[in-house]
């Protein structure tokens, strides 16, 4: 049996870019750094959406193939219906607006809750180059545009965890 020991330092992969993806990586991110454990957040792939400067504050949410998708009263989200016209769109705005009834910030100031507290951020080299991003492209809360392998370097320790969201 092995005894538990605490957790130090966490670092989170970002490769979505919907609403409910990037906000999990930001509220964990969050949580750590309020506890006090290091973090590093790396964001590739559609993640990059979540700090790019064009796109970090206006995130979607998937309509279509979202089996855990529920109309109001708890009906399951008829699938077909995410592929109208304004549908997306809307329930996207749908959720932005429960999230700021629940006072949940925005994607910049939540990297800024983030950075404030000593996590940092970095944008995924293989990424940044394949979408043909430039340091510009981005938040400048983005400390660096690493390689995955640079990031697992960071990532060493006992009492580290890796989460993939």
């Amino acid at each position: 049996m092995s005894e538990n020991k605490p957790l130090k330092k966490v670092c989170i992969i970002c490769a979505k870019g919907s609403i409910e993806d990037v906000y999990a990586t930001l509220v964990m991110g969050n949580g750590a750094v309020m506890e006090g454990i290091e973090a590093k957040l790396f964001f590739t792939f559609f993640g990059l959406d979540a700090i790019t400067k064009k796109t970090m504050n206006n995130l979607h949410t998937g309509t279509v193939g979202n089996p855990a998708m529920r109309m109001p009263g708890g009906l399951p989200f008829p699938t077909l219906l995410g592929i109208l016209p304004g549908i997306e769109a809307g329930v996207s705005a749908m959720m932005r607006s429960q999230m700021e009834k629940l006072d949940i910030p925005p994607v910049d100031e939540f990297l800024d809750m983030i950075t404030a507290g000593g996590g940092e951020i970095y944008a995924c080299k293989l990424a940044v180059d394949m979408f043909k991003l430039k340091k510009e492209d981005f938040t400048d809360h983005v400390k660096d545009i690493i390689t995955i392998g640079e990031f697992y370097g960071m990532c060493g320790g006992e009492g580290t965890q890796i989460i993939f969201t």
